[in-house]
């Protein structure tokens, strides 16, 4: 897979996850996930390149315990092992 095809089937699952995608402009230093109110939200730094974005996004989904619960496609799912590892 392609870089940014792993990178929206990540924005796909971290929907599934229950947070709202903002694709931001925030200069290069910026991105994540985070939580306001009750909402997760996920923020995608558009000054990055997608390699970037997708370790952001995949950092964040990381982090969330509800991942345990949703169905994780195989080929995302070794993504998220391989990138942890490295």
């Amino acid at each position: 897979m392609y870089t940014a095809e792993i990178l929206d089937a990540a924005l796909r699952l971290a929907e599934n996850a229950g947070y709202q995608v903002r694709h931001e402009w925030l200069g290069g230093n910026g991105g994540g996930g985070c939580e306001l109110k009750g909402r997760k939200l996920l923020f995608v730094d558009l000054a990055l390149s997608p390699a970037e974005q997708l370790d952001r996004v995949l950092d964040a989904l990381r982090r969330d315990p509800s991942l345990r619960d949703i169905a994780v496609p195989d080929p995302l799912s070794d993504t998220l092992r391989r990138r942890k590892s490295a």
